[in-house]
């Protein structure tokens, strides 16, 4: 068997409730790049997931907490600490909604405070108190790569509607980079990608016909995400820190976007 490029690794993967999901597309090639996977979610689906991915041969443990919650996630951090002995990569995927329920829109002016705690909790809390649970273990190592999930909305373009949503991913790269200074020294890399319009699967018909307005035509693929993610955790990054990795396609530099029979 080949060696990966993760091999001896462990990582903690958060977000990974679907088989059709960025989160689990990012455990199953961490899998076949030989890292030993803890991987967690509020839904219980994120055993089913670790069942797939053992099927495949890869060593698994699933974990359910309520990632708003530190008690919850300090309980799960060790569970996985305590099965796998130590964490040397995280992935904070964790965020947009909860498995099973809708995403809506809302526009500013009518967002309940509510509301707005949710989507700063579920995509921006979550990524701060994982992270600030995981990074002393690496900081007492002296090792670890950490890829936070942000998206292209919110730091780089903006969706109407997803004001809270926004904010939150923009918080995203604030997190990265503020933590990347800080850890630096201590041989840990911080990095955020930001996806455009994927297809995992449910997606909206409004999100797929985005994704074919993109230049290349097409959403992308879960696994295509994922690669990004593996590479940033691997060792063939050894200097990049800080910094946001746009993987949309080409949408986000395309100033046009009248009608494409138009185009020219």
């Amino acid at each position: 068997m080949c060696e990966g490029r993760l091999d001896g690794k462990v990582a903690f993967i958060t977000g990974v409730a679907k088989t059709e999901s960025i989160g689990f597309a990012t455990a199953a090639v961490f899998g076949q790049e030989g890292a030993a996977l803890a991987i967690a979610d509020i839904s219980e689906r994120v055993h089913d997931c670790a069942e797939v991915l053992r099927r495949r041969g890869y060593k698994v443990s699933s974990h359910t907490a309520d990632l708003t919650k530190g008690e919850q996630v300090r309980r799960i951090v060790a569970e996985a600490v305590a099965e796998h002995g130590r964490i040397d990569l995280l992935v904070n995927n964790a965020g947009m909604v909860i498995c099973g329920e809708e995403e809506c829109f809302t526009s500013f002016q009518d967002l309940e405070e509510a509301d707005w705690d949710f989507g700063i909790a579920i995509n921006l809390k979550t990524q701060f108190l994982v992270t600030r649970t995981i990074v002393p273990l690496m900081i007492e190592r002296g090792y670890g790569r950490i890829v936070n999930v942000s998206s292209v909305t919110g730091p780089v373009v903006a969706c109407k509607g997803q004001p809270e949503y926004c904010a939150a991913k923009a918080g995203v790269l604030g997190i990265t980079r503020g933590l990347a200074l800080e850890v630096a020294a201590e041989g840990i890399l911080v990095n955020a990608v930001a996806p455009g319009w994927v297809d995992t699967g449910g997606s909206s018909k409004r999100g797929l016909a985005a994704g074919r307005a993109t230049p290349m035509k097409r959403a992308a693929q879960p696994v295509e995400v994922a690669r990004l993610i593996a590479f940033l955790a691997s060792e063939e990054n050894s200097y990049l820190t800080g910094q946001l990795i746009v993987i949309d396609g080409g949408n986000s530099i395309d100033e046009y976007h009248g009608p494409r029979e138009l185009d020219c």
